[in-house]
């Protein structure tokens, strides 16, 4: 099947859409890109979605508004993206859509009690013609997961090496984590969960530094240039999220722009400069991310790849390494994008749902059982597809 999987990530930089074919089943699913491009948000969408994203600069009118918007946005990636590929429309049987996460909701014992993603997929469907797969989440959140990290399972189907512990770790504006047994141990099963902040502290903290000049320091070249506070990333390191068990998630709710802030002040009453601050910042992302894997990592691990928007910051790479001791790859080292596996993840998970097969599992999001995800939307290709796909 050729399936466009759409992913805008907490980051909320821009929408990766990834034109992928998907044949096949568990454990002898395959999956291919075949084409792919970021959609970056104008500085006025982006401000939009990250003040939807915080309760004091938030209201009912304005998320309704974005999600209509921002499945606009989502529409013109999927028409460039097909452009570029030069494939119609009527060539392609799905799109699963993660939408833009606005609120997840953890309440104190660690449970998520509600989920919101949004980017309506009604739109997205009436106006591409094809059948839209979205709200992935929600169902793993109704039979008591976490509703995430939902990429894990892919991970487990695509990723695993024959003899070799790995850890993909994805950095996008949050860090998450699936630990995954070599196939040699068939009788291991998945571990996924979040890791802590990605990049979400640093670019907030850019932002305000910067009082909105720059978003995000590139390559963590301004990192580079700092020395870290050690004695007070021990302090940050204190949080009570990296003690918690998992299956566990977190967001900008916890780590968002109001933490980035407070960080910032602390840092400067710390007689530190901003590329201290920064560097200091980075390393505990690195640092909660070596963190994770030494609390609960249920085999050695051997490799560590990472993909993400923090795959580009070489200064966070090289703290990865040293902080962990393992040995760090690209996604591209082992035949993928690190920049749009996300979206080729959820053009699985389509896949998945479509053929009623569930991906999402107890081990990776503490659910009580493995569940069919998210919901679909009749595009006008609806009833030829499941004749093709059923009844062929």
């Amino acid at each position: 099947m050729k399936i466009i999987g759409l992913m805008s990530g907490t980051s909320a930089d821009g929408v990766d859409a990834a034109l992928c074919e998907v044949e096949g089943a568990p454990p002898r699913l395959q999956a291919r890109l075949l084409h792919a491009a970021t959609h970056p948000y104008d500085e006025a969408m982006r401000a939009r979605i990250l003040a939807c994203c915080q309760v004091e600069t938030s209201s009912v009118q304005a998320i309704c508004t974005l999600n209509v918007d921002l499945a606009k946005t989502f529409v013109q990636a999927i028409f460039t993206l097909l452009d570029e590929a030069e494939v119609l429309p009527a060539e392609v049987d799905l799109i699963a859509s993660h939408g833009q996460t606005i609120w997840h909701n953890v309440d104190s014992q660690g449970q998520v009690t509600a989920t919101l993603q949004i980017g309506e997929a009604s739109l997205i469907a009436e106006w591409t013609g094809i059948t839209t797969l979205h709200n992935f989440r929600a169902r793993d959140v109704a039979a008591g997961g976490q509703g995430a990290p939902l990429t894990g399972y892919v991970d487990w189907v695509l990723l695993r090496h024959e003899t070799r512990w790995r850890a993909i770790q994805n950095i996008g504006g949050m860090g998450n984590v699936s630990f995954l047994a070599p196939l040699s141990q068939t009788d291991a099963e998945p571990l996924a969960f979040d890791t802590g902040p990605g990049n979400a502290l640093l670019d907030a903290a850019v932002a305000f530094m910067t009082e909105g000049a720059l978003h995000y320091d590139e390559g963590g070249a301004w990192a580079a240039e700092g020395q870290i506070d050690e004695a007070w990333l021990t302090e940050l390191l204190a949080h009570p999220y990296y003690a918690q068990k998992p299956p566990k998630t977190t967001g900008r709710e916890t780590f968002g722009v109001a933490l980035a802030v407070r960080l910032v002040a602390q840092g400067r009453e710390r007689g530190l400069s901003d590329a201290d601050i920064l560097a200091t910042l980075t390393a505990l992302t690195a640092a909660s991310i070596a963190d994770a894997y030494r609390r609960f990592a249920p085999g050695p691990i051997d490799e560590i790849v990472i993909g993400g928007g923090g795959a580009h910051n070489l200064t966070l790479l090289r703290l990865i390494e040293r902080y962990s001791g393992g040995r760090v790859l690209s996604h591209e080292d082992i035949g993928l994008s690190s920049d749009f596996k996300e979206a080729l993840a959820f053009a699985v998970l389509g896949h998945e749902t479509w053929h009623n097969r569930p991906a999402s599992l107890p081990s990776l999001t503490g659910a009580e059982h493995a569940c069919v995800l998210g919901q679909i939307t009749p595009g006008a290709n609806y009833a030829a597809l499941l004749r093709k796909t059923f009844l062929r």
